[in-house]
């Protein structure tokens, strides 16, 4: 059974068009919603969908668009209706359909691609952090407390003031007094 799927982002909009064309292209259940497609979890018919496939079912959309927002959701979507057995096909993209072999071909290099640019982004990112603490660059958030504070604190701990009073008077959480203690 093919399935359709029509999502707008907004009240104003309209999915008619994305209805004729699913009903055109063989669908005769249509799940429609508004609501934006930054993510899945507040998208109840999409879940709903996701709920009434069964092995041998395809899920069909105008465009890739209405059904992912990012090369991410693609992925793990078409993960999910790879495990069900169930196909998907993008009327707008052609290349989009894992019913077919060639189009089942394509979305794995399209992935493999997708992966390798990942590992490079992250090669990339981890060489310019390493060349940025090799020239003594500190990440994370700046220490509430200079060395000298730091000395100050621990000696008039050591003298007898507690801990709230230090932090009340440095401005800062007693959890901060208690790490400059204990790396003094």
């Amino acid at each position: 059974m093919r399935y359709g799927y029509a999502r707008v982002s907004t009240s104003k909009q309209d999915c008619t068009n994305q209805i004729d064309a699913l009903k055109a292209a063989g669908c005769t259940t249509i799940f429609t919603e508004r609501v934006s497609a930054k993510s899945t979890n507040n998208r109840t018919e999409f879940k709903r969908l996701m709920r009434a496939l069964k092995p041998g079912d395809a899920v069909v959309v105008t465009k890739l668009d209405r059904l992912a927002r990012s090369s991410r959701d693609l992925h793990n979507i078409l993960h999910d209706l790879e495990e069900g057995a169930c196909g998907f096909v993008s009327l707008g993209e052609t290349w989009c359909d894992t019913t077919t072999d060639v189009g089942k071909l394509v979305l794995t290099i399209m992935g493999g691609i997708a992966e390798f640019e990942r590992k490079l982004i992250q090669t990339r990112c981890e060489e310019g952090i390493q060349k940025a603490r090799d020239q003594g660059k500190k990440f994370g958030r700046p220490s509430a407390l200079d060395a000298g504070q730091r000395r100050k604190i621990a000696d008039r701990y050591a003298a007898g003031e507690t801990m709230a009073e230090l932090a009340r008077e440095y401005e800062c959480g007693e959890a901060t007094i208690w790490r400059a203690l204990k790396a003094a």
